[in-house]
């Protein structure tokens, strides 16, 4: 059976942006989940970006987020691009500023689209774009007491 696209849950959704934020406390992979859920949608993708152990061969233990106060707006100009080049059914992301630890979140995006290919691809772009464009900077610490900033 051939696919169409005339009924309206094959088509973005009016307002898809159901949660946008940047926030110093921790993050919840469920609440952003739920944010994107849609009857219309097929597909849902879901990033989780955790602090890691390790950055450029050396260990680290620790990382400081910061966010300039233009971060969110920037945060939302992303969000609509993407909702405006993919049929977004719902779209959600949330960063963490603030000290965090190896195994705390520090962004969760989602998004969902009438199909699977559309949302994995509308999720690797918001994440991708969010990384790229949004002024949020990274201050690792490592095992051996030294500090680097990433992205500033």
């Amino acid at each position: 059976m051939a696919q169409t696209h005339d009924h309206p849950g094959e088509r973005a959704a009016p307002d898809p942006i159901r949660l946008l934020a940047i926030r110093d406390s921790p993050l919840s992979v469920d609440e952003v989940f739920a944010a994107v859920g849609d009857s219309a949608a097929g597909g849902t993708a879901l990033f989780v970006g955790t602090v890691r152990d390790h950055d450029g061969g050396a260990g680290v233990t620790r990382l400081g987020y910061s966010a300039h106060p233009t971060a969110e707006a920037e945060l939302r100009r992303v969000a609509e691009k993407v909702a405006a080049d993919f049929p977004v059914r719902a779209l959600a992301a949330v960063h963490r500023v603030g000290d965090l630890w190896v195994g705390d979140l520090a962004v969760v995006v989602a998004v969902s689209c009438p199909h699977r290919a559309e949302a994995f691809e509308a999720c690797r772009r918001l994440i991708d774009d969010l990384k790229h464009r949004v002024p949020i900077w990274k201050h690792q610490t490592f095992t051996d007491g030294t500090e680097e900033w990433v992205g500033a």
